[in-house]
């Protein structure tokens, strides 16, 4: 199937009241497990690079290796840079193929954040490309406790229907309080500003820092208007304990222990895809 922007399956998971699901990949083997997974759940799904990884040797290489993979499956699959940290990066990633791109100001002043944004907005749709932006700004889970524990950093519902004006972003991630990476003390999402925030705006709303949600907390998000999920942290941890027990192995190998983290990655994400609602929706 030929690689495409995901911004049409976010509005049809928005209307179906399901979530379309965003994983982070740094190498084969998990993604590899990734796409089997889609396949076997008929899932549509995002790809993603960290921002940092198009800045690297070989970047152009990894991202022709995911398109190709996309384009041979069977199942809707887009190619997205994850928290652009510039509009330069956003621009290289466009230029590699991605289809969409995520840009985060989110720790920026407003101004500047609606400033750039729209540039990366306008350079994205230029190219049938979607945009994605943070409003409010999700931190990470190590610091938890004293900060999305705190309601620091949550989205304002007062200037998110501005933000989407000014900048035509196609769809917004929004600091509701989740976190980046393992959480130090327990995640609590707070649904009531979600639903100030869809209230506000029509656009797919997206919920970043996912890994370490319980079922329950994903599937309440999601029914409050969450339309795409970030994951990642959990799936490196646990395919990175499955190489360390496939290592330990009598007869361990090169073969095992990668076989153990595409393995790791097929079962994970096939869990949150029908956790999401997505299986069978593509």
């Amino acid at each position: 199937m030929p690689l495409g922007s995901i911004g049409n399956e976010l509005r049809k998971a928005q209307l179906g009241h399901y979530a379309v699901p965003c994983f982070d990949t740094f190498e084969m083997m998990g993604t590899q497990g990734m796409l089997a997974a889609l396949e076997e759940k008929r899932s549509p799904a995002i790809v993603a690079l960290y921002a940092g990884a198009v800045d690297r040797p070989g970047a152009a290489a990894f991202s022709a290796l995911i398109r190709a993979l996309a384009e041979e499956a069977t199942v809707p699959i887009s190619l997205m840079l994850d928290h652009g940290a510039s509009y330069e990066q956003c621009i290289k990633a466009l230029r590699l193929g991605f289809s969409d791109v995520m840009y985060d100001g989110s720790k920026l002043p407003l101004e500047e954040n609606i400033a750039t944004t729209l540039l990366v907005a306008r350079a994205a749709h230029a190219v049938g490309a979607c945009a994605e932006a943070e409003l409010g700004h999700v931190g990470v889970g190590a610091e938890y406790e004293v900060f999305g524990g705190q309601r620091k950093g949550f989205t304002d519902p007062a200037v998110v229907e501005r933000f989407v004006a000014e900048t035509g972003v196609d769809f917004l991630a929004v600091a509701i309080g989740t976190a980046h990476g393992v959480y130090k003390g327990e995640p609590q999402i707070d649904l009531d500003l979600l639903d100030e925030i869809r209230r506000r705006v029509d656009i797919p709303l997206v919920l970043h820092g996912g890994s370490g949600l319980s079922t329950e907390q994903f599937q309440a998000a999601v029914a409050h208007g969450i339309a795409k999920i970030n994951i990642f942290t959990d799936l490196g941890i646990t395919a990175g304990n499955r190489m360390i027990a496939a290592a330990k192995a009598e007869k361990a190998s090169y073969f095992s222990i990668a076989e153990a983290a595409r393995q790791a990655f097929h079962e994970r994400v096939g869990y949150y895809l029908d956790t999401f609602g997505s299986s069978g929706k593509a």
